[in-house]
């Protein structure tokens, strides 16, 4: 019994961990660092809703899942 409170325990201590999301603009700053260190200058990203339809590539999906950054080089 000992052990099944434990791992009920230990699995809603790891839920709550998986259930923390990165903002859109903290994501899209590392985003930016990132593209920017490899000497890229004229660029584009743009937060939209996932299910919305964007010219570009999807680099990253934020808050959940509910949303994606889409770069695009210009």
């Amino acid at each position: 019994m000992k052990r099944l409170s434990l791992f009920f325990a230990l699995a809603l201590g790891l839920s709550s961990a998986w259930a923390q999301v990165k903002p859109c603009e903290e994501l899209k700053a590392e985003i930016a660092a990132k593209i920017e260190a490899n000497g890229v200058k004229n660029y584009t990203l743009e937060i939209v809703a996932n299910d919305a339809a964007a010219a570009g590539k999807v680099v990253g999906t934020c808050e959940g899942g509910t949303k994606k950054i889409v770069y695009t080089r210009q």
